[in-house]
């Protein structure tokens, strides 16, 4: 095939058969084509929109580029989640080894943090020791021995999306549709799951800040998810203020450890996105009943510390500590400087800009600039207050970890510029907003 001729009929918004559009995936993967081709062939994508059939086959066609694991031997279904990504989402730490727990199995790959957003692999990465590049031989080893991995795709799954997606980072199509749901699916399909639940997030701290660009995303992803053999819903969920009281790599940390060693309570909107999400997927794999029987299943497996031991067993498999479950208190880098936040005045909180938070937890991390990983992983926010909750003056706001008085300083008024307070009694956003299947 040509590839000047293929991109210029797609320029025309003429269809690609299927063929012509694995032909294109192999070639990105293999570099037949160049960075420019590769870069045209985005534009063209972002600009024209593929037909639903050709959205699944181009999607298809990426993860066939690369190695597509197979679970034959294993005696329970496998089962994963995808966040689209939002402030202070740690659900995958916790749920990940909650489905293990109640005898599903997780080949999770997972990315790292983009923009305002945090990424579970730096998360998972502020416990020393941790490793989340594994080959796939080593991860598909410890889904067999432990029930469940968190890890970033080797070089092995789906290529073709990770270049596709490096070229798209510097050409300005990120945010299309298409290419959106065929890099976050392509991955999917190679980990040979049968079942996935999607969390697509909605409002100030998302990528998709807008409730019908949202919708709009968990219909492609559904659609192509289901297209493609695998049983999927999503769950469109509120990100109008961060999903745990926690924002930072180390912080998400203790609030999963806190979630998942039943020692303190817990954002109720953890708990619930870890349940619900967990009970969709446990349905879909036919573990659970239904959806809340799937979400009591997770809860007790928090309950009884089922799922702490997976977890402590995960972190251990992949180079971590063997005693984090009874020591990460001491085994968790923390910050040179904690600083509260104070309310300036009495009311209640009406609004969040979880973004903003996002930022500004992103230029505290300040590892590359000292060279120090350990202070980047320690700074974030924690005790963050929830829409809704009513402060007197002088009440704690947040607790800010920086690696000095000056950065905690200069953030304070920015992050205290994210809230908005009321006199009024208000009620917190629905979080789950909608269910597509």
């Amino acid at each position: 095939m040509n590839a000047r001729g293929l991109l210029d009929r797609l320029r025309r918004d003429c269809s690609l058969t299927a063929a012509e559009l694995h032909w294109i995936a192999e070639a990105i993967a293999n570099h037949d084509l160049n960075d420019a081709q590769v870069g045209a062939f985005a534009m063209a994508v972002c600009k024209g929109n593929l037909s639903v059939r050709q959205r699944s086959q181009f999607t298809t066609a990426m993860c066939e580029t690369g190695l597509r694991m197979s679970w034959d031997h294993l005696p329970g279904p496998v089962l994963d989640k995808h966040s689209t990504g939002g402030v202070g989402d740690c659900v995958s730490l916790a749920l990940a080894p909650a489905l293990a727990a109640c005898g599903a199995y997780v080949p999770m790959i997972s990315g790292r943090g983009l923009g305002h957003t945090g990424g579970t692999l730096d998360k998972l990465e502020a416990i020393p020791g941790v490793r989340v590049d594994l080959p796939v031989d080593a991860l598909q080893k410890q889904v067999k021995n432990v029930g469940c991995v968190i890890a970033a795709a080797s070089d092995q799954i789906a290529p073709a999306d990770r270049r596709l997606y490096a070229i798209r980072d510097i050409t300005g199509t990120v945010d299309s549709l298409d290419l959106i749901t065929s890099s976050i699916l392509s991955k999917k399909l190679a980990e040979g799951v049968e079942a996935l639940v999607l969390d697509v997030k909605c409002g100030s701290g998302a990528f998709m800040s807008d409730h019908d660009a949202a919708l709009e995303l968990a219909h492609a992803l559904v659609t192509t998810a289901q297209g493609a053999g695998v049983m999927t819903t999503a769950l469109i969920t509120d990100m109008n203020q961060p999903a745990a009281s926690a924002v930072g790599n180390a912080v998400e940390i203790i609030e999963v450890m806190h979630l998942l060693t039943q020692e303190k309570v817990v954002s109720s909107r953890l708990r619930m996105l870890t349940e619900t999400l967990g009970g969709e997927v446990l349905a879909l794999g036919g573990m659970a009943v239904d959806p809340a029987d799937g979400a009591r299943k997770i809860a007790g497996a928090l309950a009884d510390g089922r799922a702490a031991e997976r977890f402590g067993q995960m972190i251990h498999a992949q180079g971590g500590p063997l005693d984090f479950l009874e020591r990460w208190r001491d085994r968790l880098p923390a910050a040179p400087v904690l600083m509260e936040l104070q309310a300036e005045v009495p009311g209640v909180v009406a609004a969040i800009d979880a973004r903003i938070l996002g930022e500004c937890v992103s230029h505290l991390r300040n590892g590359q600039r000292y060279g120090d990983r350990h202070i980047a992983s320690a700074a974030g926010l924690s005790q963050l207050v929830e829409i809704g909750q009513s402060l007197t003056e002088g009440q704690t706001i947040a607790w800010i970890h920086a690696a000095t008085e000056e950065e905690a300083r200069a953030a304070a008024p920015l992050i205290y510029d994210a809230f908005t307070f009321t006199s009024q009694p208000v009620t917190p956003p629905p979080l789950i907003k909608e269910r597509i299947a």
